[in-house]
C-alpha cells in the first residue's frame, strides 16, 4: 500500500490551504484519515487520558453493527425465499433474479448462500444510496464551512438502512437521509451539536411523510403482492394467539421474523452491546435504564390486563425480542451526542425511553412499535435531565462546603 500513501502525499500540497484545490481538502482529509492514522502530532506538553477519538469511536460502533448487517442480508433473503417457496415460485423477477440465476442459486430458505445473496440484493442498494447521498451532503457542508468531514456520518450511514423495510423505494432513502443529515444535524452545526439522532430523524421523516412505504403489512417481506404483519402488529390486532401459532420465541430472538432489515435479531444486538460496553463506547447505564424502564412498565401493564386492548396480553419476554427494542436500546439510545452525558442522567434518560416504549406499544394499539418515537422523545429531554443532575451536584457541594 506504499503506492497509495505516495499518491496521497503527492496530492496533499494541492489541497491544503493555499493550494490550487484547497476547497477539496475536506474530501482529501476524509479519505486520508479513513485509510491511515493521522500523521499530525501535538506540539508542546499534553495530557492523554486514553487513545479513543471520534474515528476510533465510530469505527467501534461500525464493528458492533456487523452482526446486525449480517442479519439484514440473511433474514431479508430468508423471509423472501420462504414466501416464494410457499407460493411455488422458483425464480425472482427483474435484475435480482438474473443475478441469482447467474450465480446458480435456488430460491430456498434452507440455503444460507441464497438467503445472504438474495437479501444483499435488497440491502446493498439501500446502503449505497444512503451513503452516497448523505456523504455528498456531508462533503458539501464541510466544504462550505471549511472543516474536515466528520466520521459521525459513518455510523448514520449504517444505522439508517438497517431501520428500513426491504421494499423501500430508493428515492425515499435519498430523501430521508437528506432530511436527517441536513435538518437533523447540519443546520445545528454538524456532528456534536445536534440534539436529535440523525438516523432516527430520517426514519421519522419517512414514517410521517410516506407511511404507506414504511408501515403496514405489505412492506416487510420483499415479495410483490405478499401481505404479512409483524409480530407486534399481529398482537395489537388479535392478541397473542396468532403470534404463537406462527412464530417461536427462539426464532424471534435469533431474528428470523419479518421486520426492518437490521432490527429483527436480539442476539445480534446483544453481541453489539457486549462490544460497545467492553470498549467503553456504549453506555451500559443508558442500556440498563431502557431495559429497566421497559420491563417494569410492561410488567405493570401486563398485570393490569385489558378487555378491549389485546396489546396488554403480550408478556415481557416477547416485548424484548420483537420490533426495534433491542436495536434501539443498544445503538440508538446510546448515541453519545443526543443522549444524556452525566452518569445519573443516563439512568434517568434510559428509564424515560423504556417507559415511553412500553406506553406507546401497549396503550396505543394503532401504533404497536414505539422505539423510534420514544428515543426521539428522550433526545429532547436529555439536556434538561443533565441540567438537573449538574445542579443537584452543585447543591450537594455547596452544602458540604457550608458545613
Amino acid at each position: 500500500m506504499k503506492w497509495l500513501r505516495s499518491v496521497l502525499d503527492q496530492i496533499e500540497p494541492q489541497v491544503v490551504k493555499g493550494g490550487k484545490f484547497e476547497k477539496f481538502f475536506p474530501l482529501y482529509e476524509a479519505i486520508d484519515t479513513f485509510l491511515y492514522t493521522p500523521g499530525t502530532t501535538t506540539h508542546g506538553p499534553c495530557h492523554v487520558r486514553d487513545s479513543i477519538d471520534q474515528k476510533r469511536m465510530m469505527g467501534t460502533v461500525a464493528v458492533a453493527l456487523i452482526p446486525c448487517i449480517f442479519m439484514a442480508f440473511f433474514n431479508t433473503g430468508y423471509q423472501a425465499n420462504g414466501v416464494l417457496q410457499q407460493m411455488g415460485v422458483s425464480t425472482v423477477a427483474g435484475w435480482r433474479g438474473e443475478i441469482l440465476a447467474l450465480l446458480g442459486l435456488e430460491i430456498s430458505p434452507d440455503s444460507w448462500l441464497s438467503n445472504l445473496v438474495h437479501g444483499g440484493l435488497y440491502f446493498i442498494p439501500v446502503f449505497l444510496v444512503c451513503n452516497i447521498v448523505g456523504g455528498l451532503w456531508e462533503g458539501l457542508f464541510a466544504t462550505v464551512r471549511k472543516h474536515e468531514i466528520n466520521e459521525g456520518f459513518l455510523v448514520t450511514g449504517i444505522l439508517f438502512p438497517l431501520t428500513l423495510p426491504p421494499t423501500i423505494p430508493l428515492w425515499q432513502v435519498a430523501l430521508g437521509i437528506s432530511f436527517g443529515v441536513v435538518l437533523g444535524k447540519e443546520v445545528f452545526g454538524g456532528t456534536g451539536r445536534n440534539f436529535l439522532n440523525p438516523a432516527l430523524t430520517a426514519r421519522a421523516f419517512l414514517f410521517f411523510a410516506y407511511p404507506a412505504e414504511i408501515t403496514g403489512d405489505s412492506v416487510w417481506v420483499a415479495v410483490d403482492g405478499f401481505s404479512g404483519a409483524t409480530p407486534l402488529g399481529m398482537v395489537a390486532a388479535d392478541g397473542m394467539r396468532p403470534i404463537l401459532e406462527v412464530y417461536q420465541w427462539k426464532n424471534a430472538f435469533l431474528g428470523l421474523i419479518p421486520g426492518s432489515m437490521g432490527e429483527t435479531s436480539a442476539l445480534a444486538c446483544i453481541i453489539g452491546a457486549v462490544i460497545l460496553i467492553a470498549s467503553g463506547v456504549g453506555s451500559w447505564r443508558t442500556m440498563g435504564g431502557v431495559l429497566v424502564g421497559m420491563v417494569v412498565t410492561i410488567g405493570l401493564l401486563h398485570g393490569m390486563g385489558s378487555a378491549s386492548n389485546p396489546a396488554f396480553s403480550m408478556p415481557i419476554g416477547w416485548h424484548l425480542v420483537v420490533g426495534g427494542f433491542a436495536f434501539g436500546m443498544v445503538f440508538m439510545a446510546t448515541d453519545p451526542v443526543s443522549s444524556a452525558m452525566t452518569f445519573r442522567g443516563r439512568w434517568a434518560y434510559g428509564i424515560l425511553i423504556g417507559v415511553m416504549i412500553a406506553l406507546i406499544r401497549v396503550v396505543n394499539p394503532a401504533f404497536p412499535e414505539g422505539t423510534m418515537l420514544a428515543i426521539l422523545f428522550g433526545n429532547i429531554f436529555a439536556p434538561l435531565i443533565d441540567h438537573f443532575v449538574v445542579q443537584a451536584n452543585v447543591r450537594r457541594r455547596e452544602l458540604r462546603c457550608a458545613k
